[in-house]
């Protein structure tokens, strides 16, 4: 079954942070090499929760989509580019996917497949964007606003922004405890809601894709621990 692979890495030092802004270039060759890798996308991220238009220099991702999550698991583990950047990293922490349903198009084609059948449970939501660069100031704007609804809503059990290009090109990648919660924050008449309003209205973007998946596990950590253990139930 088709599987996705978010990587994190955290690079608190400035050596390490100089290091892994060349590997946005450098890697790209190597990534073509790696046996299994379908698709692959390297991003930096932004501060705060990620929706900012400030980058945040030390943390940055690797997206992958792979034939299989045991092949997944062994590349994320073993293949060069990961192994190297964790090296250079204080952390790093990879969540496995399956896409449910995937709806638009990532630079001009759909990386993701709908592979899985949706369920009762916990979910990751991913969004990813080309914003006009007429509109892009109004767009950002916004962003704080929908930061700090995300940041306070206690049902989210992680959330992160990154992006290819600053500013232009942007993901949003969240996980929840079930459809409900997310349904909830997304439709709500609060700042989310009204940004989603004028970008309708005002065709803010020349390109959108849109994924739910189901979630496979993870390895490694984030902030010290699993961001996935918020989301485990207590035994009955």
């Amino acid at each position: 079954m088709e599987t996705v692979s978010l990587s994190l890495f955290r690079f608190p030092s400035i050596p390490a942070r100089l290091w892994v802004f060349g590997q946005m270039g450098l890697a790209r060759r190597e990534l073509r090499r790696t046996p299994d890798l379908l698709q692959w996308k390297l991003c930096g991220s932004g501060t705060g929760e990620g929706f900012t238009p400030i980058p945040n220099t030390a943390v940055y991702a690797i997206l992958a989509t792979w034939p299989s999550e045991e092949i997944a698991r062994q590349r994320v583990g073993e293949a060069p580019v990961w192994a190297r950047w964790r090296a250079h990293a204080a952390e790093d922490w990879t969540v496995f996917l399956a896409a449910t349903s995937v709806r638009g198009q990532w630079a001009g084609t759909q990386p993701f497949h709908a592979v899985a059948e949706p369920a009762d449970g916990p979910l990751a939501a991913l969004t990813r964007a080309t914003v006009k660069p007429k509109v892009a100031l109004k767009f950002w704007r916004r962003e704080p606003d929908i930061s700090k609804a995300i940041g306070m809503d206690e049902n989210v059990a992680f959330k992160i922004g990154i992006g290819e290009l600053p500013w232009l090109q942007q993901v949003t990648f969240s996980i929840w405890p079930d459809t409900r919660s997310m349904a909830h924050f997304a439709r709500e008449d609060g700042p989310h809601a009204r940004a989603i309003k004028a970008v309708r209205e005002g065709q803010w973007f020349r390109e959108e894709l849109y994924a739910r998946f189901r979630i496979l596990g993870d390895c490694g950590s984030w902030g010290g621990d699993s961001p996935l253990k918020s989301l485990e139930r207590p035994a009955a």
